[in-house]
């Protein structure tokens, strides 16, 4: 069967504004609505028709395609069209606001028990936490069933009772016209039930405020970023609803020796001239303690040394990273007469050229 074009279902032109559009079609949603026309299928067929045309030339993408490709080009972005009306009063319940000066009654029901809101705490944590794990204990505020009342509202000995207004229905009806209307019962506010004695503690609320102090394990490996899930120590649900879940999101301080990188540590340190022509044994930090490395001789300025399983522990994995040593090679600024004769005699050895000191020109008179 061949689709009607979209401007004619709505009576526009192709020029026509969003205004336009929104306007021609709130006309065609109260001709065709499904209360003002029962058991019409021509009319039910026009009104889903209608708000197809609406769905894509409202939207401006959706729009473009279709004046450039037509009912085939729409097909690519996966647009279907509407199934059934709920769809419909879901998608449109601004127009049908606008239309009717209330809510639609088909999509409005009693209101459920839903889950607490969940809650976020930032923990800052050195890197040796970080590194070997730790426990910590935070303190939040959060809602949390009463416990006078156990999330009843009602004082203990009695219970909530059925809203006389709406029947327990949590919603009001009225007729208007053809439509049958339903909002929000302002008695008992949606909940369908209200309560004679309320609570002491809470008031009717059915939850309290307070600190409360948690544990958490922060496991060994974690780095910024890292979030850790607590469940059910979120606010309270509503309506007896289960609560929410805490996350904790790590963050690890920055160390006054040791650089992050990934799970492995990177440090540098500063050795003279000699000790890196030579070679030596010299102690290095590490986050348990220190350790001896060896320096080959002959090592250059920034080679680095890599002493294995001196990082950090792995997260989901087995052993450790590595710490990366940087070298940083010292050039005495002043050398007293002796260490400046056996420097030049090394020179002279290595055919090195040097320059004459200021020493050396009052020796010979220059």
């Amino acid at each position: 069967m061949t689709k009607r074009d979209y401007y004619e279902i709505l009576g526009i032109s192709r020029s026509a504004s969003a205004e336009e559009i929104k306007k021609a079609y709130r006309q065609l949603a109260l001709k065709y609505h499904p209360d003002r026309n029962p058991g019409d299928r021509d009319a039910e067929a026009s009104f889903k028709e209608a708000a197809e045309a609406y769905e894509v030339l409202r939207d401006p993408d959706k729009r473009r395609v279709y004046d450039q490709y037509g009912h085939e080009g729409l097909q690519g972005t996966g647009f279907r069209g509407f199934s059934n009306f709920d769809d419909i009063f879901s998608s449109f319940s601004d127009i049908f606001g606008e239309v009717f000066g209330f809510s639609s009654g088909r999509r409005t029901q009693r209101r459920r028990p839903t889950r607490g809101a969940d809650l976020r705490y930032d923990a800052v944590i050195t890197l040796e936490e970080a590194a070997a794990g730790t426990e910590t204990e935070i303190e939040i505020p959060k809602t949390e069933v009463c416990d006078r009342c156990q999330g009843t509202g009602a004082e203990p000995g009695t219970s909530p009772e059925a809203c006389g207004i709406c029947g327990g229905r949590g919603q009001v009806y009225r007729t208007q016209g053809f439509f049958t209307i339903s909002t929000t019962c302002a008695h008992c506010r949606g909940t369908g039930q209200v309560i004679p004695k309320p609570c002491k503690t809470c008031r009717g609320a059915g939850t309290i405020t307070r600190r409360k102090q948690i544990k958490v394990k922060i496991p060994p490996g974690v780095d910024t970023g890292a979030t850790m899930r607590v469940s059910g120590e979120g606010e309270a649900g509503d309506l007896g609803g289960p609560p929410g879940d805490l996350y904790v999101f790590i963050e690890v301080k920055p160390h006054e020796t040791f650089v992050r990188q990934g799970d492995d540590l990177y440090l540098e340190t500063t050795i003279s001239f000699v000790q890196a022509a030579l070679g030596t044994t010299i102690k290095v930090p590490t986050l348990d303690g220190e350790t001896d490395l060896d320096i080959r001789p002959g090592t250059q300025p920034g080679e680095i040394y890599t002493i294995k399983d001196k990082g950090i522990k792995h997260l989901r994995a087995s052993g450790h990273g590595s710490l990366n040593v940087g070298v940083r090679v010292e050039i005495p600024r002043k050398l007293d007469k002796e260490q400046e004769e056996l420097l030049r005699r090394f020179a002279e050895t290595t055919k090195d050229t040097v320059k004459k000191t200021s020493r050396t020109k009052k020796l010979f008179n220059f």
